[in-house]
């Protein structure tokens, strides 16, 4: 029999890819996921997850920095963000199609920050897409989600892990991802060539995005610590000191750590990388977690 696992997903931008390469090995290591809750980048993969639709995804998103990332960027001429997301939303809809999380098979929760009533917003119900499209709103960057009474924004406003939404089933462990951990970066071993075309083409596009950034906002200068950066570095150490908070209350039974330094929330060109960041750190937990189960077992032994 399969060990089940309630699964929560952190969010953290584009090192939320690395949820991908967390699924995926816990499923080759023949764990069931039962459940999930996620935030932000936590909850879009967790809800492609719950589509079945992880692999057409996963093919997607690491293909991102060879069909020009920034034609996706879809700028707001209004002052609550920079980006509609629109146009990766669309696309990603293309092939997830939308369905009530109510349908779903398995158990999905998605957060959302509502900052006029002050107050989380949980998704477990309605239109996932809907789900996801609050619970990424980056604030300054994405703009926000409207509702009759309130204004949704990222759920990594409030609840960055969100462990205390999670459905438990019985007999279940409770696996917990958080990609905006304070821990030295471990990268797999860099390749070739075309990681460096990748990256050329990458900052390209940043430029160009640079560019449409001064149009809207002529006071913007470069500079060392520009907006990207300092939109990237106050989320990184806001999101961390809430989750720290967060942890403090409960206890996983599996920590999956990835750095918070292993990239920019922006770089999604990176995501093949990430993946596999996701899935060494994955391995490095599950081996810690079965060898502290087999030392209690044999301590146990040795007390009788």
């Amino acid at each position: 029999m399969k060990q089940k696992v309630s699964l929560v997903l952190s969010g953290g931008g584009a090192r939320g890819t690395a949820h991908i390469g967390v699924i995926e090995e816990l499923e080759n290591q023949g764990y069931e996921i039962t459940s999930i809750a996620g935030t932000s980048m936590g909850a879009l993969v967790g809800g492609v997850y719950v589509l079945g639709k992880l692999e057409e995804f996963k093919t997607w998103i690491c293909s991102l920095d060879r069909r020009k990332v920034f034609n996706l960027v879809d700028f707001s001429v209004g002052h609550q963000g920079l980006v509609k997301a629109e146009k990766v939303l669309k696309t990603m809809k293309e092939f997830t199609g939308d369905y009530n999380i109510d349908d779903l098979s398995i158990p999905y929760v998605a957060v959302a920050t509502d900052i006029v009533n002050r107050e989380e917003v949980l998704f477990r119900k309605g239109s996932i897409y809907n789900a996801i499209r609050a619970s990424i709103a980056i604030p300054s960057l994405i703009t926000p989600v409207k509702t009759k009474n309130g204004l949704l924004v990222d759920g990594g406003v409030m609840n960055n892990i969100p462990i205390n939404h999670i459905k438990r089933t019985e007999g279940d462990i409770l696996v917990v991802v958080d990609v905006n951990a304070a821990i030295p970066v471990i990268m797999p071993q860099i390749t070739n060539k075309e990681k460096a075309e990748k990256l050329s083409v990458y900052q390209k596009k940043i430029k160009e995005f640079q560019v449409q950034l001064k149009k809207i906002n002529p006071l913007h200068k470069e500079e060392k610590f520009g907006y990207f950066n300092l939109v990237s570095n106050t989320i990184s150490l806001m999101t961390y000191h809430i989750s720290q908070l967060q942890l403090k209350d409960y206890s996983p039974d599996i920590m999956i750590e990835v750095s918070r330094d292993a990239c920019s929330i922006y770089d999604f060109f990176r995501a093949e990388e990430l993946l596999e960041i996701g899935r060494y750190a994955t391995i490095k937990s599950l081996n810690n977690y079965h060898s502290n189960r087999t030392n209690k077992l044999a301590s146990h032994c040795n007390d009788k």
